[in-house]
Order: structure tokens, then C-alpha cells, then sequence
């Protein structure tokens, strides 16, 4: 028998949104002179980096200003991608915390997700020219929540449809400096080694709830 209508919904979808902040070069420069002043006073913490530079994480309280405007951002876009399990909005009191990531030549970051967190993000303060040379690499790397399952049996094929193209693989965001990006926490993502001789500098951050144990 011939097949009827058949419905194709593209289930299980992991939410990434990207946003360009405005007033970034403004913001960028002051951003950057903190991060390097506290680079230079403070050696790097042992995370996921690979080489490069990793601070604590309370930029909150030593980002000044300028950090307070791109976690006030980074505030209302969770809270609009946040609803309760009837699809209603909701107003969460979100714990955050951030840190900087700074990365010359050959540093990366390993594999890693954001345990304890609902939603993480980054954003960009400086890209190293990666924006506009795609030779000097130092993307964000995501990957596949389902893992390398869709692949194993045939590597040679996709789900049809756009939801598919990506199964079992990656998907990556190139670098732009006033850059925002936001994801749920249980991604696991990466950054690929940076190829360029300046400086690649970010700020990351999470957004969680208090949990009373």
C-alpha cells in the first residue's frame, strides 16, 4: 500500500540561541583591560582549558559594569527560553556565575558540559581574528546530545529533513567579538585549538537554580 500522510516532527531539539550585543566595541575595550589587569595579578585555574588562561569563577564581582550589562543580557534571554512544564513563563532566581577564558596560540579547551547548571553561554570580548580568517580556527565546537548513535551503524547517511543533518556529529559557532551565545547545560562542547598570534578572549557563564539539600 502506497503511504498515506505521514507527520514528521523533528522531536527532542536542543535550544541555541545567538545574539549580537550593541555598543560591543565600547564595551569590549573596557572589558578587556579588566580581564588582562586580572590576568596579569592571578594565575590560571585548572578546568577544561588547554593551555591559556582560565579565571576564578566570580567575574560577577571584579567585571564591573560592563559585566553587569552582558549578565543583564544573558539574564532576560534564559528567562524567556525558561517556562515551566505547561509551557508558562517563569521568573527563576538564578544563581550565576562567571569567569574569562583567554587563549594565544595553541591553547583550546577540552570536552566538557557545565554540571549544576541549567543554561550556560558565552560571549565574545575579543576573537582573535577567527571572525575573519577561518585558517586560525578557535570555534566553539557542540555536539550531539544522542551521542555518535545515528552514525554508527551507516556514517554515510542523515536523517532528512534540517533537524537531521547534524546527527551524531557537531555543530560549531565561529567567533565574532559582541557575540552572544546560550545553551543548555548538558551540552557537551569544546573549543578547537587557536591558530592565530593575537589574543582570543571570552567570558563564560551559567545560570542555575539553588538546590536545598
Amino acid at each position: 500500500m502506497a503511504g498515506g500522510n505521514v507527520e514528521v516532527r523533528g522531536l527532542f531539539a536542543t535550544p541555541v540561541a545567538a545574539l549580537m550585543l550593541p555598543d560591543a566595541q565600547a564595551r569590549n575595550a573596557e572589558l578587556e583591560e579588566i580581564i588582562l589587569r586580572r590576568r596579569a595579578e592571578h594565575g590560571s585555574i585548572g578546568a577544561s582549558n588547554i593551555g591559556g588562561w582560565h579565571s576564578r569563577r566570580d567575574l560577577a564581582q571584579w567585571g564591573g559594569k560592563r559585566m553587569e550589562e552582558v549578565l543583564g543580557v544573558a539574564r532576560n534571554v534564559v528567562t524567556q527560553m525558561t517556562s515551566d512544564r505547561d509551557g508558562k513563563p517563569v521568573r527563576p532566581d538564578w544563581v550565576v556565575e562567571a569567569w574569562a577564558n583567554v587563549n594565544a596560540a595553541g591553547d583550546s579547551n577540552s570536552c566538557h558540559y557545565h554540571p549544576g547548571s541549567f543554561w550556560s553561554g558565552t560571549y565574545y570580548v575579543r576573537d582573535g581574528g577567527c571572525a575573519d580568517d577561518p585558517s586560525l580556527g578557535g570555534e566553539f565546537e557542540m555536539f550531539d546530545p544522542r551521542g555518535p548513535a545515528p552514525m554508527m551503524h551507516a556514517p554515510s547517511l542523515k536523517f532528512a529533513g534540517e533537524d537531521g543533518r547534524s546527527a551524531g556529529s557537531a555543530e560549531t559557532i565561529r567567533p565574532r567579538a559582541g557575540m552572544m551565545f546560550i545553551f543548555p547545560s548538558f551540552l557537551l562542547h569544546a573549543v578547537r585549538p587557536y591558530r592565530g598570534n593575537d589574543l582570543r578572549i571570552s567570558i563564560a557563564f551559567n545560570f542555575g537554580l539553588y538546590v536545598q539539600g
